[in-house]
């Protein structure tokens, strides 16, 4: 396979560098950024430098008051990419050309990523269809993180035990040596392990004992800044073995009535403590130059309050670049307006869901990045998604405009049924310079 296609690895973008002058004590960089195939300038642009982070502005156009030797630059709907400047710093103009990119995913459990017949036959999966990423468990729904951390919290809750992935940076590296795009996937508020260890941090019944959900799973407070700190940890950890996205999964409060937090159980404070994280998480992650997302309940597109788990479309949009909505049909069990039988219609769930977003939000298509279904219906009449029902989801959100999409199945069971077969190189990513 490798023959047939052509991978380049690389995820660096081009930069041409105009000198303006020597260096001074009021050096700076300046530049602007560009997409690669229209040369149109792209706006919000963030460029990160020696943990300064800026935005660009209409133009394209970005100061870094204090550079250092190497800058990052990203945009949803693009490849990130980082490049090494000359050293010493002086006063330059850089002018960043982005390769356009859009992420087609499958997920895998921390046993599937862990297992090697799963895995490669993931990367089998990937070689030969459209799909070009893995949204892989970094801390997965029980608490276990998947490989060795230095985090110390980690060892003394016991979240190391199984060591799923023995080396999880090489295994980056390789797979963005076969051009993969790689996210990183990390269960926040839903953590047995640090539960069952630290219940000062865990949600509590009415009664004062600790909650257990339906899978007898134990819940840490959302409000609680030792949990916000031991997963923002986890997610720099990952960011540093070279994923290119964290993307937080179970940022909510539980969805069941009458339970105690450190905090009063209101909307206010539900919406607060979680948009607060996610905004404290992408502050944190700004330097290491990586995408941040948060997978979000479909049904709050439709909502308008928090659906009474803290999550609030147009307070959540602000804190990260891609929004997750898990648009399976099966999880829409009351339907949406005009299509009560969802599974029977999941083009229009997916299509509307999404258009539902974006008129509330006011973002760009592009930073939707929706979950589709390629497992068996649970909810309504058991039936198997299949090549039609995967492909009507993929179009719909194409249609959309989307950044991508994710197929889940926690099965680990895919196959290239309603995927488009692979008959271009794959470029995820690679060092390119202005046309012309």
């Amino acid at each position: 396979m490798q023959g047939r296609i052509r991978i380049i690895s690389s995820m660096v973008f081009c930069v041409v560098f105009f000198f303006a002058g020597a260096a001074s004590a009021s050096d700076y960089a300046a530049g602007r950024v560009f997409d690669y195939s229209t040369l149109k300038p792209i706006e919000g642009a963030i460029v990160t430098g020696n943990n300064e982070v800026v935005r660009t502005d209409g133009s394209g156009m970005f100061v870094l008051k204090n550079p250092s030797p190497t800058i990052g630059v990203r945009a949803c709907g693009y490849a990130r990419g980082e490049q090494r400047l000359p050293f010493p710093p002086v006063r330059r103009q850089v002018n960043v050309y982005l390769l356009p990119f859009t992420s087609k995913a499958l997920y895998l459990t921390s046993y599937g990523i862990g297992d090697r017949r799963l895995r490669e036959s993931a990367i089998d999966l990937l070689k030969e269809t459209e799909l070009n990423s893995l949204v892989i468990d970094v801390k997965g729904d029980r608490g276990v993180i998947t490989y060795r951390s230095s985090i110390p919290l980690a060892s003394e809750i016991g979240a190391q035990k199984p060591i799923l992935v023995k080396d999880m940076g090489k295994l980056i590296r390789s797979l963005r040596e076969k051009g993969i795009y790689t996210i990183a996937r990390i269960v926040v508020f839903k953590d047995n392990l640090l539960g069952a260890a630290r219940p000062d941090l865990t949600v509590r019944t009415q009664g004062g004992g600790v909650f257990h959900d339906r899978e007898n799973l134990i819940w840490v407070d959302p409000s609680r800044k030792e949990v916000w700190d031991y997963n923002i940890d986890i997610a720099i950890e990952a960011a540093r073995q070279g994923f290119d996205e964290i993307q937080f999964d179970y940022v909510r409060f539980p969805d069941k009535k009458g339970l105690q937090f450190a905090v009063p159980n209101t909307e206010e404070n539900r919406v607060k403590y979680i948009s607060g994280f996610l905004s404290e998480a992408g502050r944190r992650l700004a330097p290491y130059n990586v995408f941040v997302s948060a997978d979000i309940f479909g049904y709050v597109s439709w909502n308008l309050n928090d659906t009474l788990i803290g999550q609030k479309i147009e307070k959540l949009s602000p804190c990260v670049d891609y929004l997750s909505l898990m648009l399976y049909p099966s999880g829409f069990q009351f339907g949406i307006p005009g299509y009560r039988n969802p599974v029977a219609h999941p083009r229009e769930i997916v299509s509307l869901s999404l258009k539902r977003a974006q008129e509330r939000t006011g973002i760009a298509s592009v930073r939707f990045r929706p979950w589709l279904q390629a497992f068996r219906d649970y909810a309504f009449d058991r039936r198997y998604f299949y090549g039609p029902g995967i492909r009507e989801q993929i179009n719909a959100a194409e249609g959309f405009g989307s950044g991508g999409w994710m197929l889940w199945n926690p099965r680990n069971v895919y196959t290239d049924a309603g995927l488009k077969r692979e008959v271009a190189p794959k470029k995820y990513a690679g060092i390119e310079g202005p046309k012309g």
